[in-house]
């Protein structure tokens, strides 16, 4: 099991450990040859990471913890600008690009709660997939049936892996249509995508400025809400105590129950029965917006629209350096006119107020994350088909959410010893607060809390 932000925070409380000590052993899994090290970071600042973990021990001697992730490894996805370092967002495109000059908003934030950055995070070139697959710098291999070379889920793929194999404690991604949430399911972690409003994106590379979130991926609940707080800029909430006696949970019966394999169908509808017997009343009901949104998007999408306006200069002159599946997708956004694009925000406000509507007796719509497990990353790199079929799969959940202006939390609903499966619970806009409160109880109902 995966150590938490808090036992670790206690731990250096206590004197049992140092951050220099768990920062040691964070980088030597990083840089072990026989491990992931070398596709999980496109970049490790091992000397920086020593300094600031020598700083915080220090720090913690004179009485001084800055944060419950004071003196613990921390990892940041290839989006976030670090002062002296070029942003690559996983691809070459970008190497030759002139380093930051300033921090990310976010990164700012983590080093003032005295989180050790111990580097960036491969991921989707350019964030735009959900799968995890990079030609450039290496895929990720999913920690479940490593042998068999699984994918990590993207775009945030690096980060995922970046936590399960001990490299960091909790790390930073980026979520447009599930590049959190994605990688969190198919991994075993829990992972939070907040309402986007709630966390600056200044020095953050975007993919679309319209759907873009940043948030968390970590062992717990718990160390997501701790996270989220301090992303946000907020005070950590004390953990409350919570159950799920008459919490009134929404399972939408339209497109997010289609095509799911056994292990996933089965884990859900295990999830919701012993959720059902802690107490919360769950209830089917049609969200017929859901299957509405192709028929919006006909003529493009948001994602598409945006990164062809950021991405075009570029691709006139570097084209043939992008991953030809990122860039054939990005150029479809060529193909929209203002007026598709119009359109688009304005049937998207209309089909937020809707869902919000069949929200409004809820607490919480409840859902799986993704419908499949993790593929063989060998069988999408060698089919172009199989490679867009589970894109297509992988984010139709966490996307609508994305669409919703909301916010959800995936956490692990599987058996113990069982492939990973994320269960969803989804809130509109500004719920953040309520969404991972109920989280932390269903984490509990479900056995999962570590």
């Amino acid at each position: 099991m995966l150590p938490t932000i808090e036992s670790l925070a206690a731990a250096l409380a206590a004197g049992r450990t140092s951050s220099v000590e768990l920062t040691t052993a964070a980088l030597a899994r990083a840089t072990d040859p026989a491990g992931e090290g070398a596709r999980v970071f496109t970049r490790i600042d091992a000397d920086r990471a020593m300094a600031l973990a020598q700083a915080s021990d220090l720090l913690r001697e004179r009485g001084l913890a800055r944060s419950p992730i004071d003196g613990l490894p921390v990892s940041v996805k290839d989006l976030f600008d670090i002062a002296g370092q070029t942003t690559c967002a996983g691809s070459v495109v970008l190497s030759d690009a002139a380093p930051a000059a300033r921090n990310a908003a976010v990164v700012d934030r983590l080093l003032a709660a005295g989180a050790v950055i111990v580097g960036r995070t491969n991921m989707t070139e350019f964030a735009y997939s959900g799968l995890g697959i990079n030609p450039h710098h290496g895929t990720p291999r999913n920690p479940w049936d490593r042998g068999a070379g699984r994918i990590p889920g993207g775009s945030s793929s690096g980060a995922a892996v970046s936590v399960t194999d001990a490299m960091a404690v909790a790390a930073v991604g980026t979520d447009t249509g599930g590049s959190v949430r994605i990688p969190s399911a198919l991994c075993g972690l829990a992972g939070f995508k907040p309402t986007a409003r709630r966390i600056p994106m200044a020095g953050t590379l975007p993919l679309s400025t319209a759907l873009d979130s940043i948030g968390p991926l970590a062992a717990s609940v718990r160390c997501c809400e701790i996270m989220d707080a301090l992303l946000a800029g907020e005070a950590v909430p004390q953990r409350a105590a919570t159950d799920l006696v008459d919490a009134r949970l929404a399972v939408p019966t339209d497109v997010v129950l289609n095509d799911l394999d056994d292990a996933v169908a089965s884990a859900f509808d295990a999830a919701c029965r012993i959720l059902t017997a802690a107490g919360a009343r769950l209830r089917r009901i049609a969200i017929p917006e859901f299957s509405a949104l192709p028929a919006i998007h006909r003529r493009g999408n948001l994602t598409a629209a945006e990164a062809w306006a950021w991405h075009r200069s570029l691709i006139d002159t570097k084209a043939s350096a992008y991953d030809p599946r990122v860039v054939s997708r990005i150029k479809l956004g060529a193909n929209m006119t203002a007026a598709d694009l119009i359109d688009l925000v304005a049937a998207r406000q209309r089909w937020i107020a809707a869902v919000q509507a069949r929200m409004t007796a809820f607490d919480a719509l409840l859902m799986p994350t993704v419908p499949q497990l993790a593929p063989r990353i060998d069988a999408l790199v060698q089919d172009e088909d199989a490679y867009f079929r589970a894109n297509g799969l992988m984010l139709r959940n966490p996307t609508l959410i994305n669409f919703l202006d909301g916010c959800a939390l995936t956490l692990p609903c599987q058996q113990p010893g069982a492939a990973p499966v994320g269960l969803m619970l989804a809130g509109v806009g500004g719920q953040d607060r309520h969404i991972l409160a109920l989280g932390l109880a269903i984490e509990s109902a479900l056995g999962s809390a570590p």
